[in-house]
This record gives structure tokens, sequence and C-alpha cells, in this order.
């Protein structure tokens, strides 16, 4: 049985792997959130992770047939979009943990139930997505309009916005039908008091991540079907940068006032991929033209992905850098 260009049996490995991978990360990084990670730990698991990312990407390389070279290029080039915007998606998680007061020890149980979810949604997504490209293909000229409407709201947005989950629409209707306590109780996510089951600020905190994660999934999944068309690619591309978002939260929350501007690059980014979308679109961009009265002769042209590699690759080195350069700087004025 054929699914998505893949044998049904390749699919079964692969998420089989994928939770034998998870659970080495959760028993890696302690038990039952009675575990305070550090950054030295954080760092080295976080390296683990690209050096499997990379390894699984060397398979492609090596094993996956004709055409192999383009679709490992493809992969990392996915891979790259997709750890470049989850960094900037780390930081919405810091400010929740913040807001609702849970200690660091207990934050990489939360993550990892919420990566856990992630992944699922994340399948179904881009299941639902590669489905709908191949039947409707000029939707990617959507997702290119997109990219570029949100590519754009990078540069306005607000850092020092204050996350309110009391406004998410999910934790609003959870309350109306199961009772929440204030107060945290360890790593718990329900406790029994009164003779009542409650959810603690731990649950909610979790609900939270989870819808957030929809909202992230609709920038970042068109973005990698702009390097790539092939479901196995960017499903897999997406699952292995998720994978090693716990590690790299805890390797960046104890730098992440040096990362406030990276905004600017990731915002570079989703517009170059969704000018890149748009140009191999140029057929039914045109037809729209026409539809509309306009006469635009947009001329056909697909961004080799090596270029396009390059140029995500030199965005994300540069904005980091750059980020880092400018906040120390800032720092180091405001001390004297």
């Amino acid at each position: 049985m054929i699914i998505m260009g893949m044998p049904l049996w390749a699919w079964i490995i692969f998420y089989v792997l994928v939770l034998a991978m998870l659970i080495i990360d959760l028993r890696m990084f302690g038990k039952n959130g009675q575990h305070e990670v550090n950054v030295s730990e954080a760092l080295r698991m976080t390296a683990v992770w690209i050096g499997v990312s990379l390894l699984f990407c060397l398979g492609i390389w090596l094993f996956d047939g004709e055409g192999s070279h383009e679709k490992a290029l493809e992969f990392l080039a996915g891979y790259l979009i997709e750890k470049s915007l989850s960094m900037d998606n780390l930081f919405v998680f810091l400010m929740l943990f913040t807001f609702f007061g849970i200690e660091r020890k207990y934050q990489h149980e939360v993550l990892f139930w919420g990566i856990f979810g992630a992944l699922v949604l994340r399948s179904i997504f881009i299941f639902a997505g590669a489905a709908m490209v191949e039947r409707f293909e000029w939707i990617l000229g959507i997702f290119g309009l997109f990219l570029l409407y949100t590519g754009a709201k990078m540069f306005t947005h607000d850092d020092d916005a204050q996350v309110d989950p009391s406004k998410n629409i999910f934790v609003r209707l959870f309350k109306k039908f199961f009772p929440v306590t204030d107060r945290m109780h360890g790593d718990r996510f329900f406790i029994h008091e009164n003779g009542k089951r409650l959810a603690t600020p731990l649950f909610v905190a979790l609900i939270v991540i989870e819808t957030s994660d929809v909202a992230f999934a609709i920038d970042s999944i068109p973005a990698v079907f702009s390097v790539s068309r092939d479901p196995f690619i960017v499903l897999t591309s997406n699952i292995f940068a998720i994978l090693g978002l716990r590690a790299l939260y805890f390797a960046l929350v104890a730098a992440a006032k040096y990362f406030k501007n990276l905004k600017y690059g990731l915002g570079i980014i989703l517009i170059f991929v969704g000018i890149k979308m748009l140009l191999a679109m140029n057929e039914y961009v045109n037809q729209l033209g026409e539809f509309v009265g306009l006469q635009i002769n947009m001329p056909h042209y697909e961004v080799p992905i090596g270029y396009s590699l390059a140029f995500i690759f030199g965005v994300l080195l540069l904005s980091t850098l750059g980020s880092w350069i400018f906040t120390k700087k800032n720092t180091e004025n405001e001390v004297k």
C-alpha cells in the first residue's frame, strides 16, 4: 500500500523510530518533571538532535534513489526553515511559563507532551496539505501570498506584548466544562481536591502550547512546501526540527534576550519563500490578473534548491549574529 508516494511499512517504521527517540529524549532529560535541565545539558542534547537530523539527511543523500541529492538538499532547507521559525516560537513558550509561574524543573514535562501533540497535529496538517496541493496546485499561490503577509508582520510584531492565556478560546472552553485550580501542584496536570478532579495551571499551559502550535504550523508548513512538493520530505524535515525543540528551548532560555531581533531575519526568510512560491505559480497569478482586468505577465522561475538553501542559511546566520551583537552592545551601553 502506497501513501503519499511511500510504502505504508516505511511510514510505520518512521513513526516507530520517532516514538523511540521521544522516549529516549524523555529519559535523558529526567523523569516525571523532577529534573531541572541546565544549559550545558540542553546544548549537548541540541547537538545530538542536530546530529541525528543530519544523519537522516545523509541517508536520503545516499539511499533515496534517483534525485536523492536534490531531495537531501530539500530536506535540509525545510529543516532550516522549520528550525528557525521554531526559535521565534520558543520565546512565546518562555513568556507563557513566566505568566503561569511554572518552575524550570517542571517545564520540560509540559514541553514533552506539547511536542508529542505537535507531531500528531503537524502530521495531520501535512498529509491534508499534500493532498490539497496534489488536487488543487493553485493553492500554493495562496500559501505564497500568506507567507508574504506573515513575513511582513514579523517587522511590526511587538516583542513586549504580554501572553494572556485567558484570551485563548480553547482555554476558555475548557474552563467552562472542567474546574481549574489557580495553584501549582508540582508536575501534576490534575489533582483531586474536596472530592473534585481539578486541572492545574500546568495543564492549562499545555493547552495553550498545543493550540499555539496550530498557529505556528500555518506559517511553517506552507514555507516548507516552497522548497519541496514531496510529502515525505516536508513531513520528515518538520518532525526532525520539532523533535529537538525541547532541548533547544533550554539552550536558548539563558540567552533569550540576545535573540530578540532574530524576527527580522525570519521575516526576510518568509518573504523570500513566499516570492519563490509565487514565481513558480506564475501561470495562476497571470490568470488571476486577467480575471480582474490586469496584464501581469509574470515569468516562470524556479529558484534552484541550492540557492534557496544558501540564502536561508545565510540570512539565519547573519540575523542571529546581528541580534547577538546589537543586544550585547545595548547591554554594555546601559551598564555604562
